[in-house]
């Protein structure tokens, strides 16, 4: 797994979370139009806020869009909360080759927005999963 690195614009958004939702956050990851916050396991709803205030909030201080996942010590559990927006149905992890594959199924009427404008989101959804388990490739069915 890689080294997860933070930088000084993604610490000072750890803090800024931390302060507004009073949660912790286990990691932050800055793409060009969304801030990506892996917050311990059980405080996923609290990071949100009710009606998804603090989201709402952080979004119009950052400018960006925001993704809340709740971490899991588990692989399979983990990548269900990255996907958890998408109706997840399954999520299957298994060796090809050398890497570790993952095959997530999500509704099929939100399989397109999974995967995202040109694999976007699948590959925010793979480099996040991959910063904390050993799960190389991940495809949406």
């Amino acid at each position: 797994m890689p080294e997860i690195t933070l930088t000084g614009d993604t610490l000072r958004y750890i803090s800024l979370f931390e302060k507004i939702t009073g949660t912790r956050v286990k990691d932050c990851m800055e793409t060009e139009e969304k801030l990506v916050f892996v917050v311990e396991n059980g405080q996923g709803s609290r990071a949100v806020g009710k009606k998804g205030e603090h989201v709402i909030k952080l979004k119009n201080i950052s400018g960006k869009n925001i993704q809340v996942i709740e971490y899991s010590e588990d692989p399979e559990t983990f990548v269900k909360n990255v996907f958890h927006t998408y109706q997840v149905q399954s999520v299957t992890i298994e060796m090809r080759g050398s890497i570790v594959h993952a095959t997530v199924k999500v509704d099929p009427k939100s399989k397109g927005k999974a995967i995202g404008k040109n694999g976007k989101n699948l590959k925010i959804a793979r480099d996040v999963v991959n910063r904390h388990h050993n799960i190389q490739s991940i495809s949406v069915a």
